[in-house]
């Protein structure tokens, strides 16, 4: 199975939630500092923004390495 850009898009964007809580919730045993939720934060908005503009850094970035775009497009 081949994965697409906006599957890779989701794949990273949720990882890099799950980890930046992970490391920024006090509650977690991986906490390290709140600071961490920030990142949180700017996945969020960089989702948020591509919804209405269509820019996603990532998303240019894994076409010039040649993935390919999904069907419908992103």
């Amino acid at each position: 199975m081949t994965l697409t850009t906006n599957q890779y898009v989701r794949i990273v964007a949720g990882a890099f939630v799950m980890i930046s809580l992970a490391l920024g919730a006090e509650a977690s045993p991986l906490f390290v500092s709140k600071h961490f939720l920030w990142f949180t934060a700017f996945v969020g908005l960089n989702l948020f923004q591509s919804g209405f503009t269509g820019l996603c850094p990532l998303e240019n970035i894994l076409r010039k390495l040649g993935v390919r775009d999904s069907a419908g497009g992103c």
